[in-house]
């Protein structure tokens, strides 16, 4: 890739239009909006406009939105009919919801009426619910019909649906009734009813359900699309399995964020200005920042302990980085269980306790070596004792802190992706610092 896209650096250069074309046309439109938008502004209108009719459509769509955007405002009325109507209405809707107002009319005005009323029903949904992500795209027939004039309705209709491979049965106020696949149709003889062969028990979505639960559906059910349907149970379009493709990395994306205590951005992080960014960062960070300081206030109440056993300060960053690295795995473990529903209500105590007792087994097995090292390192066995006693505790602290946090957030209706690793670290530095000063306390409070 990064050789072709030399090469056509080259060619735009010497101004060797029908090379760059014949560059572009063999390759698939997701590489090729991959490419344009490795280019300059000006120059991505330019490569944009040496792409085939048929082509273009296709690429637009892979395109970011900001860089949609910036080409829409450049092309001439002509084009954008075509671009606009050969799009699936819910790209289409996507953009739209995206575009400035003013743009956003000036697209809608090129529209047929049917695809004007298709857009507009796909934008009268939130963007991340069955409703804002589903296409209108889909193949309907009725029970009543022979196999024979289903086969016909598809091939009369079928080339501009999304998916022919389900085909979904409703009656005549649009209500979903049942699904028959393409398979069935096929292999079934022509004059048998759609009635015989349609599956009536149809997993389904709901206008205003989350994407992420239409996502776990059709991973869990295997399917090709799933159906959405509104509060009447009629049928008003379908989430096929590339949208939910999409629809998993989006919910990564921002998973990913929030663990590691960034505000989730708008748009694509690395096209994003650095006041912007900050504005995104900031907040948590001065969260952590203000947490932070109550470590320090701990250790300034137990200074006069600090003095008298000075080596005990030498172990701090060693105990509390340890218990925020046990913590954050334990906390990335469950929110990740969380999402995926094999934590519940149900098994969450017994995998909590079964976590509390890794975290006991792995303080134990650090402390042994960590006590050696200690005594080694100091010569004081009451020093040494210390160390590791407070490590197998805060190792314990740090993994029940790291389990029962996301699911107080779910509970709460909360992301428990915001008990992010930095978060957890925190509250393990602070209890840590506090834990280990307490069992200094006793142990050597008593030698002394």
């Amino acid at each position: 890739m990064e050789e072709t896209l030399r090469t056509i650096r080259a060619e735009l250069t010497a101004q060797h239009w029908d090379r760059v074309k014949a560059l572009l046309r063999p390759m698939n439109p997701v590489d090729v909006a991959g490419i344009i938008s490795d280019f300059p502004e000006p120059e991505r209108a330019l490569l944009f406009r040496l792409l085939d009719k048929d082509q273009a459509v296709a690429v637009f769509e892979y395109l970011p939105l900001e860089d949609q955007q910036a080409l829409l405002e450049s092309f001439r009325t002509e084009q954008l009919r075509h671009l606009v109507e050969n799009m699936s209405p819910d790209d289409r809707a996507d953009l739209l919801d995206e575009l400035p107002a003013k743009v956003a009319k000036r697209l809608l005005a090129l529209l047929t009426p049917e695809e004007r009323h298709a857009t507009l029903l796909l934008l009268g949904y939130r963007e991340d619910t069955a409703g804002g992500i589903m296409t209108p795209e889909y193949i309907d027939l009725k029970s009543s019909y022979t196999v024979a004039e289903a086969l016909e309705r598809i091939r009369r209709v079928g080339l501009d649906k999304e998916t022919i491979y389900y085909c979904y049965v409703t009656d005549e106020q649009r209500r979903l009734q049942g699904i028959v696949s393409l398979r069935q149709l096929v292999l079934a003889a022509p004059d048998v009813r759609v009635a015989d062969l349609m599956e009536r028990e149809v997993i389904y979505a709901v206008t205003d359900e989350d994407q992420e639960e239409v996502a776990r559906k059709i991973q869990k059910y295997d399917l090709l699309a799933l159906p959405v349907v509104d509060r009447e149970l009629r049928l008003v379009g379908i989430v096929t399995h590339d949208d939910v493709l999409d629809i998993l990395q989006e919910e990564a994306t921002e998973d990913i964020y929030r663990l590691g205590a960034v505000q989730v951005p708008e748009q694509n992080y690395f096209r994003t200005g650095i006041v912007t960014l900050a504005r995104n960062r900031v907040g948590w960070l001065m969260l952590l920042l203000v947490a932070n300081t109550v470590t320090g206030s701990l250790i300034l109440r137990q200074s006069q302990l600090l003095e008298s056993v000075i080596a005990l300060t030498a172990f701090i960053p060693l105990l509390i980085g340890s218990g925020g690295n046990i913590g954050s795995q334990t906390s990335t473990v469950f929110v990740r269980g969380l999402a995926l529903q094999e934590v519940t209500r149900k098994n969450a105590l017994p995998l909590i306790l079964r976590e509390v007792g890794t975290g006991l087994l792995l303080g134990c097995l650090l402390a042994t070596l960590v006590t050696a090292w200690a005594y080694w390192l100091q010569g004081n066995a009451w020093v040494a004792l210390t160390v590791g006693v407070s490590l197998v505790a805060i190792s314990t602290f740090a993994t029940l802190a790291g389990s029962v946090w996301p699911l107080v957030f779910h509970k709460f209706g909360l992301d428990p992706a915001l008990i992010s690793a930095p978060l957890i670290t925190t509250l393990v530095d602070i209890l840590g610092v506090f834990i280990y000063l307490q069992v200094a306390r006793l142990i050597l409070g008593w030698v002394l």
